[in-house]
């Protein structure tokens, strides 16, 4: 089981965490009165996480996860992730530091881009997403930290702005990446980075050199968690299910990317996630998945004990 993971300033972990943290991901394409089993069948397994996420224009992140963690006492929820151009930051660091006083430890927060498509649909796409990313996670990670914040960005504005409830310990923010632009700015102003599951092995090695070279380029030192998705399938029509996914992304010739398989399988796809840097892997099940609760209770009780 990993440790809850944390960000204190003083802290000097190395940025490999010598454990591997596993979850499973509830995919919104599911009604959102699905969750509570979900969340409850994940808890009485042992899953470490269960990640839920905010796709247009499916279901609430905050909401969902508020509701997840209300449903159990251990799991950590995780929000992967919540595109900020839908977002004031002081309302996202409003509800991330309710999260955190209300469930310590157990809330995982991440930002991003969003899904630029959708972000045009209800008229926030941003001429600058980079810019608009940056300033979002210097804003909401000083919000966080109990600062007065006073900022005149591009799209970032706040006028003497402090959360009268700010988390009681330092809450990491995590930013959701995958172009090498994008992947230095969370290197260097996020606490962690989300991957998705169109990210092979070879794509998480380069990611961790880009990454790690922008800490360094910063000088910045202490954990940095690196989480990744994996596209996984078992069951009879799990070869199927797998390939019928990829070339609906256009992602079918990829090599290396997702698995299908027992347990002994998608543990070893695991492991080569975590051999090419990652810290956590998050299993996400493919969108005809059978048997939800199956899938996260298959996560716990079989994969979990094959790997580290």
């Amino acid at each position: 089981m990993t440790r809850p993971w944390h960000n204190p300033s003083n802290d000097q972990t190395p940025t490999k965490s010598p454990v591997l943290g596993l979850g499973a991901v509830f995919r919104p394409q599911l009604p959102p009165e699905r969750l509570r089993e979900v969340a409850r069948a994940a808890e009485e397994s042992g899953l470490e996480e269960l990640w839920l996420w905010e796709d247009c224009f499916l279901e609430g992140g905050v909401s969902t996860a508020a509701a997840a963690l209300a449903w159990t006492e251990r799991l950590r929820v995780g929000i992967g992730l919540l595109p900020v151009p839908l977002r004031n930051v002081a309302v996202t660091a409003m509800e991330a530091a309710s999260l955190e006083r209300m469930f310590p430890g157990r809330a995982v927060l991440t930002v991003g881009h969003g899904v630029q498509d959708w972000m045009g649909q209800v008229g926030a796409r941003a001429a600058s997403p980079l810019t608009l990313l940056g300033e979002h996670l210097d804003a909401l990670r000083a919000l966080l930290r109990g600062e007065r914040v006073s900022v005149s960005g591009r799209y970032v504005r706040l006028d003497d702005v402090a959360l009268d409830w700010p988390p009681e310990r330092p809450l990491g923010v995590l930013a959701g990446a995958t172009g090498p632009r994008t992947l230095r700015l969370a290197g260097q102003k996020a606490d962690g980075v989300l991957l998705t599951a169109s990210t092979p092995p070879d794509g998480v090695r380069q990611a961790r050199r880009i990454i790690d070279e922008a800490r360094r380029e910063a000088g910045l030192v202490g954990p940095y968690r690196f989480v990744v998705n994996l596209l996984a399938a078992t069951g009879p029509d799990a070869a199927a299910r797998l390939r019928a996914e990829l070339v609906a992304e256009g992602l079918e010739s990829v090599p290396d990317l997702g698995v299908a398989g027992d347990a002994g399988a998608v543990a070893a796809a695991v492991r080569r996630l975590a051999e090419a840097g990652a810290d956590t892997v998050v299993l996400q099940p493919t969108g005809g998945e059978p048997d939800p609760e199956g899938f996260v209770r298959f996560a716990a009780r079989e994969v979990r004990p094959l790997v580290p």
